[in-house]
């Protein structure tokens, strides 16, 4: 009989295991720690369970690890990481350090692929494979952080829902994920330093509201009206902006945290002056940053970067008006790891 992945258990659930073991039901305590709190994918190494449960448990159910495909390494000390899955699938991570900062953030991918087909993304390109599950993505963080210790000597410091596919059409999945990252008996990470990337599933964002999930959110804007979003943004035609901005609303009333609009400038599409006072006023219902962001190149997508001047004008107006904003400088563009750029090569 095949070996069956122990991470899609929950603590509750591995009760069960252990009493059918007949072992009292604390030991699932024991064994959920050695593998969510302590990042142990190892039976043998759980030391504080008996050698018979050790065998036991080895007999019945197995560790599914990632192999990695490829590592690369950028000039500015971002690494990317692919992944082989037990499918055979690929996905990729990364790890951008910011030392000055004491910032070592990891961006996990949360699905095989994407079915969104921004027109500027090189993942939307893969076409949508499959969801990635909770132990998936949270094996993406115990391989990071060890990466993240050996490249940097330090541990990572926040987790960012924003690699390969859409996070909340994996909801299930990608919160689960979540809880095992931020539970005292897990990594015990704040949610303040998890943040969900958004293209603006409206039914996803109501479904955080309604299970009071509380994580910083950045919506994919990218542009200030329907129609230019549309256009590079097929997912707008079903979640408008003015609906979006009523979620979100409603999203930072109940929960208070972070929110933020992530905008790529495109030159001469949604860089003008119009744009700008256009973003301005979405930003007027509840706090909220703007992170400016620089075109990353993507083989086959006709558009090109906003000039330096273009960017930093439409940075000012923003800042005149009272927008906190900041001009985010690609990371990883050496080694396709930026912003857009995941599976630009492996595709």
């Amino acid at each position: 009989m095949e070996k069956q992945e122990i991470r899609v258990f929950n603590q509750k659930e591995l009760e069960n295991i252990v009493q059918a073991f007949g072992e009292p039901r604390f030991k699932a305590k024991q064994i959920y720690e050695w593998i969510w709190q302590k990042g142990i994918l190892d039976f043998e190494l759980m030391t504080n369970i008996s050698k018979k449960l050790r065998e036991g448990l080895k007999e019945a159910y197995t560790f599914n690890v990632f192999t990695s495909s490829h590592i690369q390494e950028s000039s500015d000390g971002t690494i990317k990481t692919g992944w082989k899955l037990q499918d055979k699938s690929m996905i990729e991570s990364v790890i951008i350090p910011l030392p000055d900062e004491n910032r070592y953030t990891l961006c996990v991918s949360s699905q095989v692929g994407c079915s969104l087909n921004c027109t500027f993304c090189a993942t939307g390109k893969l076409k949508l494979k499959r969801n990635l599950t909770d132990f998936e993505i949270v094996e993406q963080f115990i391989q990071g952080n060890k990466k993240s210790n050996e490249a940097y000597g330090h541990n990572l410091t926040n987790i960012v829902y924003m690699g390969m596919g859409e996070p909340l059409l994996n909801y299930e999945n990608v919160i689960q994920s979540v809880d095992k990252l931020t539970n005292p008996n897990g990594f015990g990470y704040s949610t303040r330093r998890v943040t969900i990337s958004t293209s603006g599933i409206i039914k996803g964002i109501e479904k955080l509201i309604e299970d009071k999930i509380k994580v910083n959110l950045a919506l994919s804007l990218h542009a200030p009206d329907d129609e230019k979003r549309t256009h590079i943004m097929p997912i707008n035609k079903s979640n408008k902006i003015a609906d979006l901005i009523d979620v979100l609303t409603r999203y930072y009333d109940q929960s208070k945290s972070k929110i933020s609009f992530e905008y790529i400038l495109f030159k001469d599409f949604n860089d003008t002056t119009d744009d700008a006072r256009n973003l301005v006023k979405l930003t007027r219902r509840f706090p909220v940053k703007v992170n400016i962001i620089e075109y990353n190149y993507v083989e086959g997508v006709p558009y090109t970067k906003a000039t330096e001047d273009r960017i930093n004008s439409f940075a000012k107006q923003l800042v005149d008006n009272g927008v906190m904003t900041t001009v985010r400088r690609s990371r990883g563009k050496d080694i396709d790891a930026a912003c857009g750029q995941l599976a630009n090569k492996f595709r």
